[in-house]
């Protein structure tokens, strides 16, 4: 497995190759992954922003959560007034929608439109299916090997540090141990 392109790293030793050819792969992966989000913006008539919203509130609706604007904007690192000009764009568009919050009567809990949840299905559905299929290719060693690898690799991203200084949080609950928990392991 021999890969003459040029890598973008500058190492030589044979072990060094092999690390090399991996992390090409990983990024052949992202720039395929960044692709199909262009497209699913596109086909959704969207902005990354409001397609990480939307996912978002399908998520915390599948898990019987409500979402309030402030969690929304805490979730996205984005400001208040931003959060309220995407809630009425998304709200104008037929994604999402205002709800009285179940408890607390002075407020609202922004919720994804069943057409917002069928629109996605529909575009993002047969990929999501092809992944699902190429992961329950892998047997539980290939599995374990697979998640060990791409949780080093999100921690040794992680571990950078922001301009101030600040490492990235840490994932609390890790795919492994998800993995585990899923298994009975």
């Amino acid at each position: 497995m021999s890969d003459e392109r040029s890598s973008g790293y500058w190492y030589s030793a044979d072990r060094t190759r092999r690390g090399v050819a991996v992390l090409n792969a990983l990024r052949d992966y992202r720039a395929a992954e960044a692709a199909m989000r262009r497209r699913t913006r596109s086909a959704m008539r969207m902005g990354e922003t409001d397609l990480l919203a939307i996912r978002y509130l399908l998520k915390r609706e599948g898990e019987g959560r409500s979402v309030s604007p402030k969690d929304l904007a805490a979730h996205l690192g984005i400001s208040s007034a931003s959060t309220t000009v995407l809630i009425d764009r998304l709200v104008r568009s037929g994604h999402v929608e205002r709800r009285p919050h179940p408890t607390d009567r002075r407020a609202l809990v922004i919720a994804p439109t069943i057409a917002s949840d069928d629109e996605v299905r529909a575009t993002l559905g047969e990929m999501h299916r092809r992944m699902i299929d190429v992961a329950e290719g892998l047997d539980g060693e290939q599995a374990m090997v697979v998640l060990e690898f791409l949780e080093a690799m999100r921690d040794a991203v992680d571990s950078v540090r922001d301009a101030a200084g600040d490492e990235a949080p840490a994932a609390t609950v890790t795919a492994i141990d998800a993995s585990r928990s899923a298994t009975g392991s």
